[in-house]
C-alpha cells in the first residue's frame, strides 16, 4: 500500500516578507481592518443601541455620535412591547424548526453528493459536478414562481387524509432548500484533500463506501462541517420572500416575516430595532461559537498545494 505523501508548505521570499513587516504596511492593514470593523460594526451597534431608547430620541440622536453610544432615557419598553404586538414566541419556534431541519438535512444529503462526486469515480462524474456548480449564477428569484407552481402540485398526507399542494407547511420552507451546490462544492474541495490512501487502507479491512463516509472522511471534515452549517443556517434563518409567498397562517410564519407587523398603524422604530435585535442574536451566537473551524474551512477549501 502506498505512503502517505506530504506536501511542503510554500516558502515566501524573503523581499515580500520583510515588505509586509514593514511599519508602513503594518499600519495600512491595521487601518484597513478598523475601517472594516466600522461599515460592518457600526450598524449593528445602531440597531442594539436604539433598541433601548424611545423614539423620539432616536430621530434625536441621528445628528450626533449619540447615535451609537447608550447614553439618555434608557428603556425596556421596546422588547416588552414586540412580546405585545406579535406572537414571538411562536415566531421563534417556527424559525428554529425550519433552520435546524434545514441544517441538519443539508448536511446529509450535500456530504453524502459530494463524497460520491469526489471519492467514487464513475461515467459522467465531472458532468455532473459541472452541471451542479452552473446553478451557482441561476439566481432564486428567477426561479421562485416555477418553484411555487411545482411545490402547490405536490401530494401531502394530513389529517383530512391525502391532499394536493404543499403550501402553507413547514415541508415548503425546508425541502427546497435541502440540496445546495454551494455546500457540495465545499465539502467536495474538503474531502478532496483527505488522502485517498485512508481509503485504501479501510477498504483492506472490509469497509464499503458507506462506511468509509461515515468512520473515516466525515470524522476528518469538521471543519467543512460547521462551515456549511453556518452558510445554510444563515439563508434558512433569515429568509423572508420565499416565506413569505408560501406561508398564510400565523402558526407557520418564521421570525424574518414577522416583522411585517411593525410596518402597519402606529410604526415604533424602538421595537423594530429591538426585533430585529432579538432575531439576529442566534446568528451572532452561533457565528462566535464556531468561527475558527468557519475560517479554517475556508483557508483549507481555498488553497490548495
Amino acid at each position: 500500500m502506498s505512503t502517505i505523501k506530504h506536501t511542503p508548505k510554500a516558502k515566501v521570499p524573503p523581499a515580500a516578507a520583510a515588505a509586509h513587516n514593514h511599519p508602513v504596511a503594518r499600519a495600512a492593514v491595521a487601518l484597513g481592518r478598523v475601517l472594516l470593523a466600522l461599515i460592518f460594526g457600526l450598524p449593528l451597534v445602531f440597531m442594539i443601541v436604539s433598541s433601548f431608547k424611545p423614539d423620539n430620541q432616536i430621530f434625536a440622536d441621528l445628528a450626533s455620535i449619540n447615535a451609537f453610544l447608550p447614553v439618555g432615557d434608557l428603556t425596556l419598553e421596546n422588547y416588552l412591547g414586540v412580546f405585545d404586538r406579535v406572537p414571538f414566541a411562536r415566531f421563534m419556534l417556527n424559525s428554529i424548526i425550519v433552520s435546524v431541519l434545514t441544517v441538519g438535512l443539508g448536511l446529509l444529503v450535500n456530504s453524502m453528493a459530494a463524497f460520491a462526486l469526489s471519492r467514487i469515480e464513475f461515467r459522467g462524474q465531472k458532468i455532473i459536478l459541472t452541471v451542479i456548480l452552473a446553478t451557482l449564477i441561476v439566481p432564486f428569484e428567477t426561479m421562485a414562481l416555477p418553484l411555487l407552481w411545482w411545490s402547490n402540485q405536490l401530494p401531502w398526507i394530513d389529517a383530512n387524509g391525502l391532499s394536493q399542494g404543499w403550501l402553507d407547511t413547514y415541508q415548503i420552507q425546508i425541502v427546497p432548500f435541502i440540496a445546495n451546490a454551494f455546500s457540495i462544492y465545499l465539502f467536495y474541495q474538503y474531502f478532496d484533500s483527505i488522502p485517498r490512501e485512508l481509503d485504501e487502507a479501510a477498504r483492506v479491512d472490509g469497509a464499503n463506501w458507506f462506511r468509509i463516509y461515515r468512520s473515516v472522511v466525515m470524522p476528518l471534515a469538521g471543519p467543512a462541517v460547521a462551515t456549511v452549517a453556518i452558510l445554510t443556517f444563515l439563508p434558512a434563518w433569515n429568509s423572508y420572500l420565499w416565506p413569505l409567498m408560501v406561508v398564510q397562517s400565523e402558526e407557520l410564519r418564521p421570525a424574518m416575516v414577522g416583522i411585517d407587523y411593525f410596518k402597519q398603524l402606529n410604526v415604533s422604530w424602538g421595537q423594530i430595532m429591538a426585533y430585529a435585535t432579538i432575531i439576529t442574536a442566534p446568528v451572532l451566537a452561533l457565528f462566535i461559537s464556531f468561527q475558527r473551524a468557519f475560517i479554517s474551512s475556508i483557508a483549507s477549501s481555498g488553497v490548495k498545494g
